[in-house]
């Protein structure tokens, strides 16, 4: 009957007559809205078929990011085995760059979210050597100094936190400088000899003045805001801090009196000597 029926509806529609074209018409309107329930099956398989291919595709791009983080993880364990290993080649070849800027590597182990105080942990502390007042750097610039030392562990104040001062010096100008932390990506350049000598794009790098860290440290660049004030653009890479240098610095002088940076110390006077007279004897 199926075969019969559908027989039938072909034939109907290879007969070009007006007459048979209005009574084709009829039979699909009285047919076709009657068909609807047969089509839901029909369209929820397909969207079935349609979401198992969409949760195929995101299970294989999950295996692939799987794939790609192993593969990510075993790169960094080759990277410290490198640094290691270049670490060993150094200390058995006894390469220093400067006697005073060897440096202690330490894996940052934490990061302080604070928008108040920005510093960083690392896993090396008093045993490593570490003392407060260090510099720290990434490789590519300073990233902040040793503000707090464990047994085990050190903070770093970084260059962005509020209580940051770091006095640079802008070259090729050699103008000197106040790098202020401001809790921004870019700390501001503050009491600058001559402000009209300093142009964006000058490189920014530590002084040494006050003793507390190493002249000629890359820091960053000038850059100039909107409203004419002046900023460093860090060099170093605040968004992938992994490794951090600590730079081991020469012996700051510790001062016991501070009263003998104002006035020189009292000595006190010698007594003064009465001269002899020489004794005339009559006799």
């Amino acid at each position: 009957m199926i075969v019969v029926a559908l027989s039938g509806l072909f034939l109907l529609s290879l007969i070009d007559n007006p007459r048979v074209e209005y009574l084709r018409a009829r039979l699909f309107d009285a047919v076709m809205p009657s068909m609807n329930w047969i089509m839901v099956p029909v369209t929820g398989a397909w969207r079935l078929v349609d979401d198992f291919q969409s949760y195929a595709r995101i299970h294989e791009q999950n295996r692939e990011l799987r794939r790609e983080l192993q593969r990510m993880k075993a790169w960094k364990e080759a990277a410290l085995q490198l640094e290691q290993q270049n670490a060993k080649l150094l200390d058995i070849n006894n390469v220093q760059l400067d006697p005073q800027l060897t440096y202690v590597t330490g894996v940052v182990m934490a990061d302080s979210g604070s928008p108040f105080r920005q510093s960083v942990l690392l896993n090396v502390g008093a045993r490593d050597g570490i003392r407060e007042g260090w510099a720290a750097t990434d490789g590519l610039g300073l990233v902040g100094r040793i503000a707090g030392v464990g047994r085990s562990t050190s903070r770093v104040i970084l260059l962005t936190d509020p209580n940051s001062r770091v006095p640079v010096t802008i070259r090729p100008s050699g103008q000197q400088a106040i790098l202020s932390g401001d809790s921004s990506g870019a700390p501001l350049l503050d009491f600058i000899e001559r402000p009209e000598l300093a142009r964006p794009g000058d490189r920014v790098a530590t002084s040494g003045d006050g003793g507390v860290f190493p002249s000629g440290i890359l820091v960053g660049q000038v850059a100039q805001t909107p409203d004419g004030r002046l900023r460093a653009l860090l060099s170093a890479d605040y968004e992938r801090l992994e490794f951090l240098r600590v730079l081991r610095s020469h012996e700051i002088e510790r001062i016991e009196e501070g009263s003998f940076l104002l006035v020189p110390p009292r000595t006190e006077p010698e007594p003064a000597v009465e001269p002899r007279t020489a004794e005339v004897d009559d006799g």
